[in-house]
């Protein structure tokens, strides 16, 4: 899942297991390596070409003319220095219409919803007319340290230290003179996957950063947090593993696997010692080991042997699925690399950097506690999932969402399901309550904005509910 947290302002990621968000670790899908072929947490990338980094500093190409091609829209790209061995890259994209007023939105995983689309030869981009910078200024941040065009010494392996590099990243962002001014915007935090962790994880950290600041007790600009949404996120595992088993058997397309493989993962959900006692354990003050092994057999025993030959991203088709196109040869042109400024060669997945969080077992480590205090602090907040992704499923993270105690859960336990249209065309379900809202998507994927659905063109209805939420509304269908 420790995927380039913010890829390109592009398309989707492959739906490739062994190339794909979750590596493939021994045969287990989700797994950890062997106490022996762990990362030492040194992770050092090349540096190509360029500058080197003065920590504090931020490099910046503007204008390059990649991928948003509108007339006008500005961008830029380049390196945060948080140390002479730490550079976070980013890539800014104005919004196209009123980006002097329009909010400012981080993105920390995949580009699908970005202003160009790869095409399916991955030879070249498209305008995208779905982007999400339409109506919202939007940074794409590839962090931890090492994956995308991230580089340096990769010592972060918990979503905390993840929290902590990118707060001290947006610091230096908005010290910039170019990019000062949207310092006091209202501000949005989005992401998907592990973004699960992460989301929750930065939104509390920030929180915390800005009373801190309000105390004088930390220095540093305050950021005006009104946002978090979490698409496919796996937020508190003890929650959602069950999902896998229900969703394997009883999914809105197919069943992925016979009765015995389910029967098998039930078992190991339920039995003394298995993988809800091991999650149990992990977070009533468990150590990394007792973490990194609740990861280990679960992902054995129930996520990985449940995926069957489908594709673990999108269920509707076998393994490996050809759509979203893969990305490599377009972000690892030299020629690309120097229009943006990028330094290091782009990767879709560190190994070593995800080896590092399955160490600690970051995973396992429930973010649920953050997630409820961010709602109940009154950040407006939307979990959203597509009903065709396995890997983080809907039926899990709807378990999640109904386990959560905060001061909208009784509201939102008393909501039916209503119908999310898009322009009149059933597109998906969703609940609303409070400053909460929940919305699945109908035949979306892992990537929900890379997909379309009968009548709904492709990211529309993710760019709906994204426009709805950031306008300060509740979902509703149009």
């Amino acid at each position: 899942m420790l995927v380039h947290s913010a890829l390109i302002a592009m398309f989707a990621l492959p739906a490739l297991i062994n190339g794909g968000q979750i590596p493939s670790v021994e045969g287990v899908v989700g797994g950890v390596p062997s106490p022996n072929a762990k990362a030492s947490k040194n992770i050092k990338m090349t540096v190509s070409i360029g500058d080197s980094p003065t920590p504090g500093d931020l490099r910046v190409v503007e204008n390059s003319g990649i991928c948003e091609t509108t007339p006008g829209v500005y961008q830029a790209s380049g390196y945060g220095d948080l140390a002479e061995d730490k550079s976070i890259w980013f890539w800014f994209f104005a919004a196209r219409n009123n980006p002097d007023t329009a909010p400012l939105i981080t993105w920390f995983n995949g580009g699908e919803l970005g202003p160009c689309r790869i095409n399916n030869q991955s030879t070249r981009v498209d305008l995208n007319p779905m982007s999400w910078n339409n109506d919202a200024n939007v940074l794409f941040i590839d962090q931890p340290v090492g994956v995308g065009f991230s580089y340096g010494t990769a010592t972060t392996d918990t979503s905390l230290l993840a929290a902590a590099d990118v707060w001290q990243f947006l610091q230096i962002w908005f010290a910039d003179s170019r990019f000062g001014k949207y310092a006091s915007r209202e501000f949005g935090i989005w992401t998907e996957s592990y973004g699960g962790h992460y989301g929750p994880t930065f939104a509390a950290y920030f929180l915390k950063q800005n009373a801190a600041i309000k105390s004088e007790t930390v220095t540093g600009v305050p950021i005006n947090l009104k946002v978090l949404g979490i698409g496919n996120g796996i937020t508190d595992p003890v929650s959602q593993y069950p999902g896998y088993i229900e969703y394997a058997q009883s999914n809105p397309y197919h069943p992925l696997v016979d009765p015995p493989v389910i029967a098998s993962a039930e078992r190991a959900w339920v039995l003394q010692g298995g993988c809800k006692d091991r999650i149990t354990a992990c977070n009533d003050e468990g150590t990394d080991l007792d973490c990194s092994g609740a990861q280990e057999y679960c992902d054995r025993e129930i996520l990985s042997p449940l995926s069957g030959g489908w594709d673990v991203y999108y269920v509707p088709v076998a393994n490996p699925d050809p759509y979203p196109p893969s990305l490599d040869a377009y972000l690892t042109d030299p020629t690309l690399a120097r229009k943006i400024g990028a330094e290091a060669t782009w990767q879709e997945t560190n190994q070593g950097v995800y080896d590092n969080f399955a160490a600690t077992g970051d995973l396992m480590r429930s973010a649920r506690p953050d997630l409820e205090t961010v709602i109940n602090a009154g950040v407006r907040t939307v979990i959203y999932d597509g009903d065709a992704d396995y890997i983080v499923n809907y039926m899990g993270v709807e378990a999640m969402v109904d386990s959560l105690q905060t001061q909208f859960s009784s509201l939102f336990a008393k909501q039916s399901f209503a119908n999310f249209t898009v322009n009149g065309a059933p597109a998906g379900l969703y609940k609303n309550a409070g400053t909460f809202s929940y919305l699945r998507v109908f035949g979306a994927g892992h990537e929900v904005p890379a997909y379309l659905w009968r009548g709904v063109p492709r990211g529309a209805a993710a760019l709906q509910m994204f426009t709805q939420i950031m306008s300060g509304d509740q979902l509703s269908g149009t």
